[in-house]
């Protein structure tokens, strides 16, 4: 089979690493790509919101699958765009991405199906929010209605600090459009698990737990990022959450998303927060996580094309989903400055040590191929992810594994799975 993959990240090579792995794929294509996935796949210069370029390529090639790893093709509709081409695609159509496109729709959804989730309120009008927050407990969430690269969304601990952030978001319009709608909602505490599943319509088979680390600094401080590390599985996600989530959440999403004519077809991504008076849904995604998938599909057993065919199919239910019985860890390398300002352009050292070592995985997200060899070229650089008996022992091998490679400006956290010492 000829494959291409729609996107340019660590997820994207994480898929790619993946595909790669089924004896199906006879050629990988990944449009646009980076460095680290044009060494397993052939990368063609067509960006992601291309949706024309993307169909007269699949066309010409005689493309027999395409995988959507990116959140704004999805919301923008190229799944349907490329199904109207006569073309075999994995990801969800326009009208059931909306479940990520859209916190006020999603929200709206688990009230009317009694889906567990903080309580909230959308406004369009920043005035009506304002006056909202006078009576509102704090701290409170603010979210961007809209995609927002994973940062649309404000704690506020005080009244001033929410009234700031209407501003931020509704008028100041930092967030861009994504900011013309937003959901102002209850303050949860507890831990934050996610969870994908991969699902066809009607059936949904949840993949491993993985627990991520938004924050920049050390000690979740700082500005909230598109993810700093991550862990899989998560030892908080126990055979009770579960029990829960599986009840009360999974399959009411999706019964919930074919009762509104926006059957799912593709992958959901759970973000949980586990409180005091049980699992509540934070939000959803509507494609693989960013870490997560670096730590979740270097554990699955099956064949990737396998089991995307069978969401496309609806034949999801005849799959037996199996992951290893162990653990990875995924520690992000970042720019300095990331996720404000940064410089780009440095060229990276090491990427060769990770050549044949079972078990360490270097995921490329901001790279590029130059006359220099490999550069850095974006805030997030490179995925270093490493699997281990144990969670401890996993987390130990990764960290070892970011010190092979170097670059100008090199950043990351050194804390990523430190929760897991707590258990």
């Amino acid at each position: 089979m000829k494959i291409l993959i729609v996107g340019s990240g660590g997820r994207e090579h994480a898929i790619a690493v993946s595909v790669a792995k089924s004896p199906k794929a006879e050629k990988i294509y990944c449009a646009p790509g980076n460095a680290g996935i044009g060494q397993i796949a052939e990368c063609v210069p067509i960006g992601a919101m291309e949706f024309d370029k993307l169909i007269d390529f699949a066309k010409e090639k005689q493309i027999d699958l395409t995988i959507i790893g990116m959140d704004d093709p999805l919301v923008g509709g190229l799944t349907d765009q490329m199904e109207a081409a006569g073309l075999r695609v994995f990801g969800p159509r326009k009208n059931a991405a909306i479940l990520e496109g859209s916190k006020a729709f999603s929200k709206d959804l688990m009230k009317k199906y009694h889906i567990p989730t903080a309580a909230y309120e959308n406004f369009d009008d920043p005035q009506k929010a304002l006056a909202y927050l006078e009576t509102a407990p704090m701290p409170v969430v603010l979210k961007a209605d809209g995609l927002a690269l994973g940062k649309g969304v404000l704690i506020c601990e005080t009244l001033e600090e929410a009234r700031a952030g209407v501003k931020t978001i509704m008028e100041d319009k930092k967030f861009g459009s994504a900011g013309n709608r937003m959901v102002i909602e209850e303050f949860m505490t507890g831990r934050e698990v996610s969870v994908l599943s991969f699902v066809d319509g009607r059936t949904i088979k949840i993949m491993s737990s993985a627990q991520d680390h938004k924050r920049a600094l050390d000690g979740d401080q700082g500005l909230n990022t598109g993810g700093m590390g991550n862990f899989s599985p998560s030892p908080f996600y126990t055979e009770e959450v579960d029990a829960f989530c599986k009840k009360y959440i999974y399959q009411a999403t999706v019964d919930a998303m074919a009762a509104e004519g926006r059957p799912f077809k593709g992958v959901i991504f759970f973000g949980l927060m586990l409180t005091d008076k049980g699992p509540r849904v934070l939000e959803y995604n509507a494609r693989f996580g960013d870490p997560e998938a670096q730590v979740v599909l270097p554990r699955m057993k099956n064949d990737m094309i396998e089991v995307v065919e069978a969401c496309i199919d609806g034949t999801l239910d005849q799959i037996d989903l199996e992951f290893e019985d162990n653990a990875a860890v995924c520690v992000v390398l970042a720019s300095e400055g990331y996720p404000v300002a940064y410089e780009k352009g440095f060229p990276i050292k090491g990427l060769e040590k990770f050549d044949g070592k079972e078990g360490y995985y270097c995921f490329h997200a901001g790279t590029k191929l130059t006359d220099q060899g490999i550069v850095t070229n974006g805030g997030r650089v490179l995925g270093v992810t490493a699997t281990g008996a144990t969670l401890k022992e996993a987390r130990a091998n990764a960290y070892e594994a970011t010190q092979w490679v170097t670059f100008e400006n090199k950043y990351m956290r050194t804390d990523i799975g430190k929760a897991i010492d707590e258990v």
